[in-house]
């Protein structure tokens, strides 16, 4: 029977309750997306910010345990075993070596180009990156320089450790343009410099990219301090502090807008059943007449309300993931990640939200006197 009459009131006032509704969907529409996207920012904005370069390195303790101050693959694979595997981009390790081409001076770069790709993809690549051990990415600068383009080959001379000198030959596969100092590379696979220069592996930097905010790079470094000889982490500032203030003030802009919103929404409710309270004032002084308790009202109203609640949440549950998916998808190039607590949680602020916008329409009604409505005052 109270379903009966709920229903029924919302059907006889269906024009008034369709602008209610409409509110609390739009509401719930904008709460559900606006969350959706705020939860998934870090993860979205972590990634964007990947593009930029590493933000930690790895550099060896001056007092470390490591053989001649250097990091050797049992380090990197340490390391590796600190790091989660979704948040681990890219970890690529740097051995840097003074060769000549032409007699003249520059410096090479042996690395797994495979993860230097990954963690350096800001490079400009003209030509493709290396697949064959005797191919390299020479930086703009030097092809500027020696005048060498995609496809010429060249040769490179040095010392090697023994304190013999090496020549070895390679092909340009592209060249690298990074508006950095990058462009003064030659970057080949490390085993390939290893075996020309005739020292055991190992590095003098690794570079690591790491999705995470900065809180959560912050116990990653103490991790590898703590579990990692002779390693010593360093967060790259400069992109670390950008990305955590930039993730603040969206996080903070959502917060906002969901808030404007939802007030907004709560008074479209509110001026809704206060102009259905008005129209009822005289079938609620009737019912008061004829022996209804103010809690059989309030009862009757709140459950108008919940209803509409729901049926909004329901509807702006749907239309939020869409919502988020549309921003997602305009902003940042990416799907995004629907999280199912979100709905019941959803619904629970659609329904409290109606409720609340009820309580003052809801006094009114229970103020009305029947001897004065019925007499047409």
């Amino acid at each position: 029977m109270y379903f009966k009459m709920v229903s029924g009131s919302i059907i006889r006032r269906r024009s008034r309750m369709v602008v209610a509704f409409l509110a609390v969907a739009i509401g719930a529409t904008i709460l559900s997306g606006l969350i959706t996207i705020y939860y998934d920012i870090p993860r979205q904005m972590g990634q964007e910010f990947r593009s930029y370069g590493a933000n930690m390195i790895l550099v060896p303790e001056a007092d470390g345990a490591e053989a001649d101050g250097v990091l050797t693959d049992d380090t990197v694979r340490q390391v590796r075993g600190c790091l989660d595997a979704e948040e681990l981009v890219g970890m690529a390790p740097y051995k840097y070596e003074i060769i000549k081409i032409n007699e003249q001076p520059f410096m090479a770069a042996g690395t797994d180009l495979a993860e230097a790709k990954k963690t350096s993809p800001y490079w400009y690549v003209t030509g493709n990156w290396p697949v064959r051990p005797d191919e390299a990415l020479i930086g703009k600068e030097i092809s500027n320089a020696i005048r060498i383009v995609p496809g010429d080959r060249f040769e490179i001379s040095g010392t090697d450790a023994n304190g013999g000198i090496f020549t070895a030959a390679f092909q340009v596969s592209g060249v690298v343009e990074t508006g950095g100092s990058e462009e003064a590379f030659v970057f080949m696979a490390g085993q390939a410099l290893f075996d020309i220069i005739k020292e055991p592996v190992s590095y003098d930097v690794v570079e690591c990219s790491v999705s995470a905010s900065s809180a959560r790079l912050g116990e990653i470094r103490d991790m590898i301090e703590a579990n990692t000889a002779g390693v010593s982490p360093r967060l790259v500032q400069k992109i670390t502090q950008s990305e955590g203030t930039v993730l603040t003030k969206l996080q903070a802009l959502v917060y906002l807008v969901t808030l404007v919103v939802l007030v907004l929404t709560m008074i479209c409710v509110a001026t809704t059943m206060m102009a259905v309270v008005t129209e009822r004032r005289k079938e609620i002084g009737l019912r008061k007449a004829l022996g209804a308790s103010n809690g059989s009202i309030i009862a009757e109203f709140f459950g108008e309300a919940i209803f509409i609640g729901i049926l909004g949440g329901i509807l702006g549950v749907v239309l939020g993931y869409f919502f988020a998916q549309f921003v997602g998808s305009n902003v940042f190039g990416r799907d995004i990640s629907m999280r199912p607590l979100l709905i019941p949680a959803t619904l629970l602020v659609s329904v409290l939200i109606t409720a609340l916008a009820c309580i003052i329409p809801v006094r009114r009604a229970t103020d009305v006197d029947p001897a004065v409505v019925l007499k047409g005052e």
